[in-house]
């Protein structure tokens, strides 16, 4: 058996001996690529080498059984080349294009889905939600899998007028979301603090340290330190659990989910833009999150069909106005969606196009 590669915590490792070799053989010389079909890529370098990589969807989190059987599934079908992406895609490169048809029906009949490119709905950023985070509201894992099922041909058909990119945060501090969709938990109520507790399971400095808006303090509860929170300052992002459970914010009542639109990272046609929030106060009802996946939906279906070519979610909505996407989609429009944000101008100037 081959020495396993000791872990390197001095930074990423060097790609290359993990690439395809047509990969490494051209890196940086590519001439040309296309879009064959959905969820398929093709690029030609300059020394006439070609290579296809097909991409597929999975459940987002893998147990070592299905990573052996996509593993399986590239040294079968493939070249036994493989990556994962941010939004944990799988993505097979092969150097024979007579391999592609052969892989997509392979990872069909195991249940995975072909697509997430060009103008489709891609897989859905997140975090980590229940299974690794210290702090989730909601089990972001989960939200993605049950939107996902709702969205699959939206996944694996390309008729959208430009790419799609959806994320989710299970907590407001959001790790998760900067996209045209943006799922994310909002906590509404201050936390609920076990005074009996704090002194011997938390670091009180600690705690009051990592709040960013300085509501909390120590105190002395019962005649035990303890902490406390002004709940005029509290903003309700949940930051304080971490560090010290007894601060539970997590609320099965109060502890709701929000969709935001209109964030873009890319520079690519018009400049950066943060997302703003369209929806709230929606219900945080696993597994299913039907009322999240109600409002998602909806606003992908006007999206698509008012939409011109090319248009990202942001720009539709820049020429379209705020008034006409509410009216459209059949959003309530309340007083919590007016932004007076005072600092936007400078902050929000940041396109390499145009200064203003």
């Amino acid at each position: 058996m081959a020495e396993l590669r000791p872990p390197i915590e001095s930074g990423a490792p060097d790609p290359m001996p993990y690439m395809h070799p047509v990969m490494v053989k051209n890196y940086g010389k590519w001439a040309f690529h296309s879009h064959p079909k959905p969820g398929v890529l093709y690029h030609r370098a300059d020394s006439g080498d070609e290579i296809w990589t097909v991409k597929a969807g999975t459940a987002r989190q893998l147990d070592h059984y299905t990573v052996r059987e996509l593993a399986d599934i590239a040294d079968q079908y493939a070249d036994g080349f493989v990556r994962f992406t941010a939004r944990s895609n799988i993505e097979y490169m092969v150097a024979d294009g007579s391999k592609v048809e052969p892989l997509i029906k392979a990872l069909n009949d195991k249940g995975y889905p072909i697509g997430g490119t060009a103008n489709s709905v891609s897989m859905i950023a997140h975090t980590q939600g229940f299974l690794h985070c210290d702090i989730p509201g909601t089990d972001a894992s989960g939200v993605v899998k049950a939107l996902m099922d709702e969205l699959y041909d939206d996944f694996v058909k390309c008729e959208m007028p430009n790419r799609v990119k959806l994320s989710t945060s299970c907590c407001e501090i959001n790790c998760g979301g900067q996209a045209d969709i943006a799922i994310i938990v909002q906590h509404t109520k201050p936390p609920k603090i076990n005074h009996d507790l704090v002194a011997n399971v938390c670091e009180r400095p600690s705690v009051v340290a990592r709040c960013p808006v300085a509501a909390i303090r120590p105190a002395l509860v019962n005649g035990k330190p303890s902490l406390e929170v002004d709940e005029k300052k509290c903003i309700c992002c949940g930051a304080c659990f971490p560090p010290c459970p007894p601060m539970q914010i997590n609320d099965p009542e109060h502890s709701k989910i929000a969709i935001w639109v209109g964030g873009k990272n890319s520079n690519a046609r018009s400049k950066p833009t943060f997302h703003k929030l369209v929806a709230s106060g929606l219900p945080n009802r696993a597994p299913r999150w039907p009322e999240v996946a109600e409002v998602v939906k909806k606003i992908l279906a006007t999206y698509k069909a008012d939409g011109k070519p090319w248009e990202r979610m942001n720009d539709w909505i820049e020429r379209i106005g705020w008034p006409a996407f509410f009216e459209k989609t059949g959003l309530p429009f309340t007083k919590y969606h007016i932004d007076n944000w005072r600092g936007s101008r400078a902050n929000l100037n940041a396109s390499a196009h145009i200064r203003f």
